[in-house]
């Protein structure tokens, strides 16, 4: 059997929250806020959220490490055979959310996730991607961020892309709504296809492909001209956001189950929102054709 690295893994994502939070503290010359923190069944992690900047309203990257003797109700729900395991789940999660509403929410994460129990083999598996979220929808955007998904699955395998997107386009969508949270990317759990080291290559470049693939939409949008009306979509499409956090993200309600820190589990939330009762937009408008055009299956390349 291939031989674990649990911490190579570890200095990775540690190493990809601080390259992260640079190259966005470049872009939008905010400091970020770190908070270090530790869990009391074992464990902890370091939050680093960045607040009111000139292109982020509000932003987070963090990073967790956290283990214990039992596994959470979240993870045996569809894996049984794991109940009676200690474990081990470390990984990075981060949201951008935009002032400007011509930018688009990112999501990414990336996480590895280790069971182990006396006298049997580990069961282990890396997870993650990234999924966009326009408020605007723009063709030349949707295009460059699934390209650049593509391109960091090519290399391990050509069917990859198309099963990780289909796989994307299924999980953030809105069951109670019928609708997409946005425009997709990938996703991608209980991954150990290609061995250690391999699946561990593969997590890397999903998440090293992050800021290859949202900073030049951030900049190509961060200073367009919006006014009341586009602010006001913005903050009515980010309810749809915070209802699929806190439904339907399976992230969100293991980090609750397993005594994580609220404050950092809930980072992902926007500092604004509003919700309307039986809105519509208005037809043919710009606003109307992000749920036409945008928030519809679509394969970008």
């Amino acid at each position: 059997m291939q031989s674990i690295d649990k911490s190579l893994v570890k200095r990775y994502l540690l190493q990809l929250q601080d390259s992260i939070c640079a190259a966005l503290q470049a872009e939008d010359g905010a400091s970020w806020k770190e908070d270090n923190w530790v869990r009391d069944e074992g464990g902890g992690g370091r939050s680093r959220v960045t607040v009111n900047g000139p292109c982020i309203e509000k932003g987070g990257v963090n990073f967790s490490h956290v283990f214990g003797t039992q596994m959470p109700a979240s993870a045996t729900q569809s894996r049984p055979e794991l109940s009676g395991r200690s474990f081990e789940a470390m990984g990075v999660s981060l949201v951008i959310h935009p002032n400007n509403p011509h930018v688009p929410t990112s999501h990414a994460n990336v996480r590895f996730f280790i069971a182990e129990k006396e006298g049997a083999d580990p069961v282990w598996w890396f997870g993650g991607g990234y999924d966009l979220t326009p408020y605007y929808g723009n063709e030349e955007d949707c295009a460059h961020w699934h390209q650049t998904a593509k391109e960091a699955c090519d290399p391990f395998c050509p069917t990859l892309y198309p099963r990780l997107k289909k796989a994307c386009d299924e999980y953030f969508y809105l069951k109670h709504r019928g609708e997409p949270r946005g425009i997709g990317g990938l996703f991608f759990d209980d991954f150990n296809e290609l061995g250690f080291e391999q699946s561990f290559a593969f997590m890397q470049s999903v998440g090293d492909s992050f800021i290859k693939a949202y900073l030049p939409i951030l900049r190509r949008r961060r200073d367009l001209i919006f006014g009341e009306l586009e602010r006001n979509f913005q903050l009515y499409r980010r309810g749809r956001y915070v209802e699929f956090n806190l439904i339907h993200d399976r992230g969100t309600l293991f980090g609750l189950q397993t005594g994580g820190r609220t404050e950092s589990i809930l980072m992902s939330l926007p500092p604004l929102v509003r919700w309307e009762y039986d809105w519509t937009p208005e037809s043919g408008s710009p606003e109307a054709e992000l749920y036409e055009k945008y928030l519809i299956p679509c394969d970008w390349i």
